[in-house]
């Protein structure tokens, strides 16, 4: 089974890659862009089939490791 897990920054903390990425676009004349925000994913391949343990254990690794939960959300999805 593999895991995607999708992390964010929270909505209020600033992203200064976001920004930038923005203004970037902006100077290239990509006008219809409202806002930029730079988040990282995380691919997991399990060893179960189990998708309660498996969503038990990504979970947990991503409270503890992958996600700084102060100011990222994440998303995880089984496939």
């Amino acid at each position: 089974m593999k895991a995607i897990v999708n992390i964010s920054l929270k909505a209020g903390v600033l992203d200064s890659q976001g920004k930038a990425v923005h203004h970037a676009l902006d100077s290239l004349d990509f006008s219809g862009v409202n806002d930029v925000r730079i988040g990282k994913q995380v691919v997991l391949q399990l060893d179960t089939e189990d998708k309660t343990k498996a969503m038990s254990d990504v979970t947990k690794m991503c409270e503890e490791l992958l996600a700084n939960t102060v100011i990222e959300d994440y998303e995880i999805e089984l496939v």
